[in-house]
């Protein structure tokens, strides 16, 4: 099978994240698109998803002026964090996928941090 550069590039991010994992850490993983951005804390080894937030959520998009906007990964990146340790998780590993570690997807990483997650 031919994969493409993002493919690649996604394929390679997951193999260093999960060379690092550790079976108590769980992987939050982004995803961006042109209008949104997803985020969920996701314990791999149960196959569940703990936490999530995107701009799709009814309590953040009323607030958002745009949800293509670094302005909306801020806030995405915060609520994931709060969600997050409301279900007692405080430390994870980042999975960027196939996204350079750039604008918005650095945005959410930096909220996520400061809202208290560590990674």
């Amino acid at each position: 099978m031919i994969e493409n550069r993002n493919q690649r590039r996604a394929r390679r991010n997951r193999n260093a994240v999960k060379s690092k994992a550790v079976s108590s850490r769980l992987r939050l993983s982004v995803f961006r698109s042109n209008e949104h951005i997803y985020a969920q804390v996701i314990d791999d080894n149960k196959g569940v998803t703990l936490a999530s937030a995107s701009t799709v959520d009814k309590e953040l998009k009323k607030d958002l002026k745009s949800t293509a906007s670094t302005e909306a990964a801020v806030k995405v990146g915060e609520l994931v964090a709060k969600r997050a340790i409301e279900a007692g998780v405080k430390e994870v590993f980042f999975d960027r996928g196939r996204f350079v570690y750039h604008g918005r997807i650095q945005a959410l990483a930096d909220a996520a941090r400061s809202g208290g997650l560590q990674f």
